[in-house]
């Protein structure tokens, strides 16, 4: 691999600016590094380069660990947005500075520089001075210098962004032309979606310091992981489903599942389905579409783009239950985005205010396991405030979906409650209590499949504690853990907990556990995490690591409810000050997730 990162992380006066970062690029790849400003990805350019240090991880160039080397030991070539050209230098000058440093002989100086500006198509140039060039042109002797000494890696630090559009779009030509004649390993960093497919060989999408995921652009297009890839890259409706055996539905409206893709077996429950703009259809009846009706709807908004028609269209909650994963703040209306071609308009022209039916060609749902959220409180006034807690609301603001309302006297006293649920929906969320323990069990006996505990004064973490009661709860333990992670600049701390009288010959386990869960967090569900072996009671090391430092979370995995109130109960009776959540999936469900997720891992190792 020509570059490899190994857990990078930058803080910034205690905040994380680059969180956990693991990354390979090969050789002679074209990587992009997306996402929006301020999601670290300059930050880790500039930690490839040298330009500044990190806190933890390694960085290896060409299986040469450069971690501690100079910016100038390292022999990369970076370029800025700024150009960063010496304005009293001409051209050839500026192109042959770092071949004057390195003291290269006149005459091979000449035929490099020659060279370059053939490559970057600026021959006969040499002696004009910066300020004579255009802005594009300006950009192309930066890449010109940048290659001069032959860097084995190319950063390019969103070279594109001060140039208009026709310039931006030749000068990536140009930059893709030389990369592919060179064969050189180049990095870009960019917030430009549009950028990122014309050049990337594998995109990595970045937000809030954390890599979310790599890929080809067709496939991180096509099949996002997450809520922010599925949105960032491309405009996406993000619509709640109900998962059953028997396929998908949306609200009563069953989806014939031989269109959608294929999905896990396992329980009931709530998924967040993807449907891109230009995968619905509109028809004038349900019976007249071609496609998977999903709903019936009122065009609020047309707007003519020349090849494409761009639309929203308003659903009608009247005659479905299909809704947005989250909708309009301003009116709770739910708004989807339509794109027709014009093709599609002829066929079937519509007018502001009509009605119509929806279809959809293709769904693609998320494999995230945090669909929405659901504030569970013995009366509805309760609910309402655990709604509005800060963390639970900068949670559901991003990742674009929901909070709900449930009162339920029942909860008061669960134990003696004969009160039989179903369909619970999304993470069940209830306020700490002392009796918290008992209102968790009733909840996961009645189908939840994931219990937050909020204590009223709990913010966002910045640790993020991750435990399971046994290996079986691993997958779902990390499935959930990855999902909410990546909503939260929290580091991720795999706790391995065993008893303190363990022989000497069982300990080497331990370590192996790190390993393999570590192996899995990041092959099965892109999430990077350090490890920690600890020894004693679980319920008791899993107390004193939160209380040894404020803002802390607990993800706690459970298959066997006994095992939680036997084991785990004493975490959640009395005051605390940390949120905790409660992952239970029964151990024959666990037992064959677990099975599907170490075929993922042995493809991924393959």
């Amino acid at each position: 691999m020509s570059i490899t990162l190994d857990q990078v992380t930058k803080r910034y006066e205690g905040s994380t600016v680059v969180n956990d970062v693991s990354l390979e690029v090969g050789e002679g790849e074209f990587f992009v590094l997306l996402g929006p400003s301020g999601s670290g990805k300059s930050t880790l350019l500039r930690a490839i380069a040298g330009l500044t240090g990190v806190d933890h991880g390694r960085i290896a160039l060409h299986n040469q660990d450069v971690t501690h080397l100079s910016a100038r030991e390292r022999g990369v070539g970076l370029v800025f947005q700024n150009y960063a050209l010496f304005r009293h230098m001409t051209v050839a000058d500026n192109i042959e500075f770092a071949l004057r440093v390195r003291r290269m002989r006149r005459a091979e100086r000449i035929a490099r520089r020659k060279e370059l500006l053939r490559l970057v198509a600026l021959e006969g140039m040499d002696d004009r001075l910066p300020t004579q060039l255009s802005g594009g042109q300006q950009q192309r002797v930066a890449v010109a210098r940048a290659l001069a000494h032959k860097p084995q890696v190319l950063l390019l630090d969103e070279p594109f962004g001060a140039l208009d559009a026709k310039i931006r779009e030749e000068l990536r030509r140009t930059i893709r032309q030389v990369q592919r004649e060179l064969k050189i390993t180049t990095v870009l960093v960019t917030h430009d979606q549009e950028e990122a497919f014309a050049l990337a060989d594998r995109i990595g999408v970045m937000n809030l310091g954390r890599l979310l995921e790599t890929g080809r652009p067709d496939e991180l297009y096509a099949r996002p992981a997450t809520r922010f890839v599925a949105t960032f890259l491309g405009a996406a409706n993000l619509l709640l489903a109900r998962q059953t055996p028997q396929g998908i539905h949306f609200g009563a409206m069953p989806v014939n599942a031989r269109l959608a893709e294929r999905l896990d077996g396992g329980r009931s429950h709530e998924v967040v389905a993807v449907l891109r703009p230009e995968e619905i259809e509109l028809a004038p009846t349900r019976d007249t579409l071609k496609t998977n009706y999903i709903a019936q709807g009122v065009v609020e908004e047309t707007i003519f783009t020349g090849a494409l028609e761009r639309m929203r269209v308003r659903l009608d909650h009247g005659s479905t239950g299909a809704q947005l994963a989250a909708t309009d703040g301003n009116a709770g209306a739910s708004i989807i985005e339509v794109t027709r071609t014009q093709h599609e308009h002829r066929t079937f022209p519509v007018s502001l205010g009509q009605a119509v039916a929806i279809g959809v060609r293709r769904i693609h749902v998320l494999p995230t396991p945090l669909s929405s959220y659901t504030a569970w409180a013995p009366d509805a006034a309760a609910a309402a405030r655990l709604a509005e807690h800060p963390f639970l609301a900068e949670l559901a603001a991003r990742m674009k979906t929901r909070i709900a309302c449930r009162p339920e006297p029942a909860l008061d006293n669960p134990i003696d409650s004969d009160v039989q649920l179903d369909n619970i929906s999304g993470v069940a969320v209830i306020e700490a209590h002392p009796e918290a323990i008992d209102r968790i069990e009733w909840l996961l006996h009645n189908g939840a499949g994931e219990v937050m505990v909020l204590p009223p004064l709990a913010g966002a973490p910045h640790r993020v504690l991750i435990h399971w009661a046994d290996d079986s709860a691993r997958r779902s333990t990390l499935a959930v853990a990855a999902s909410l992670l990546r909503h939260v600049t929290a580091e991720a701390v795999y706790l391995g907990i065993l008893p303190q009288n363990v022989s000497d010959t069982q300990r080497p386990m331990g370590v192996r556990s790190l390993l393999d869960a570590r192996s899995e967090a990041q092959a099965v569900h892109g999430l990077d995490m350090r490890t920690e072996l600890r020894f004693g009671v679980a319920a008791e090391e899993l107390r004193r690591q939160l209380e040894d430092a404020p803002e802390q979370m607990l993800i706690l995995g459970i298959s066997d409810l006994d095992a939680l109130h036997e084991g785990y109960g004493p975490l959640f009776a009395g005051a605390t000050r940390h949120a905790m959540m409660v992952v239970y999936r029964p151990a024959g469900e666990a037992a064959g997730q677990q099975l599907i997720g170490e075929e993922r891992l042995a493809m991924s190792e393959s």
